[in-house]
């Protein structure tokens, strides 16, 4: 039986949980963003600084999807998406308890922050091994639906700061790592038959 002929509905549901695994991962890679003109205020940063503090997690979260997606080749999904959730949360509560009172501090956890942005390539080979060809192509661009998570975060940041303070939207995103994680670990599979190099 192809992943593709899975019963149960299981190839849908393997594609809903990493769709919300990389929008959840994506809400947390994008925190720094929203906030980028208070820090700038704040920590009375110039117009470079301030940019660099929005550039480091997206550069690294580029680069790291180079090694992150050779991890994925070797031991696939279902152990990447919760272990890059969880590596997620160090920078997120970092960032929330810690990180905001130096640029420095927004540097080192703007950086590790972005290993949340590498969940592109974990869900790309994840989602492909579990569809046939003729829709992979449809299951690929449901997954990239999942970029919405710095939409979650623009929309959102901001206004749980004023709600309960700047580690409020930290502190909610953690959480919702953290359950993330848990489900993943407990319900993602890799599609039989999916190839591991050597």
């Amino acid at each position: 039986m192809s992943a593709g002929e899975a019963p149960g509905g299981r190839p849908a549901l393997m594609l809903t949980l990493a769709t919300a695994g990389f929008a959840i991962n994506f809400w947390a890679w994008a925190l720094l963003s929203p906030l980028a003109p208070r820090f700038k205020e704040a920590l009375q940063l110039s117009p470079f600084q301030q940019a660099l503090v929005v550039a480091v997690p997206v550069v690294v979260g580029s680069l790291g999807r180079i090694p992150v997606g050779a991890l994925t080749d070797r031991y696939g999904g279902r152990v990447m998406f919760p272990l890059v959730s969880l590596a997620t949360v160090v920078p997120v509560l970092y960032l929330g308890l810690a990180g905001q009172t130096s640029l420095a501090g927004l540097l080192v956890g703007g950086f590790f922050l972005g290993v949340g942005g590498t969940t592109f390539a974990i869900g790309v080979p994840f989602v492909n091994a579990w569809f046939p060809p003729a829709r992979r192509g449809l299951a690929v661009g449901v997954f990239g639906a999942g970029m919405g998570g710095t939409a979650i975060s623009a929309l959102t940041t901001v206004k749980l700061v004023d709600m309960g303070g700047t580690v409020t939207p930290f502190v909610v995103t953690a959480v919702v790592l953290c359950g993330y994680a848990a489900v993943a670990a407990l319900l993602l599979r890799d599609a039989l038959g999916r190839t591991v190099p050597g």
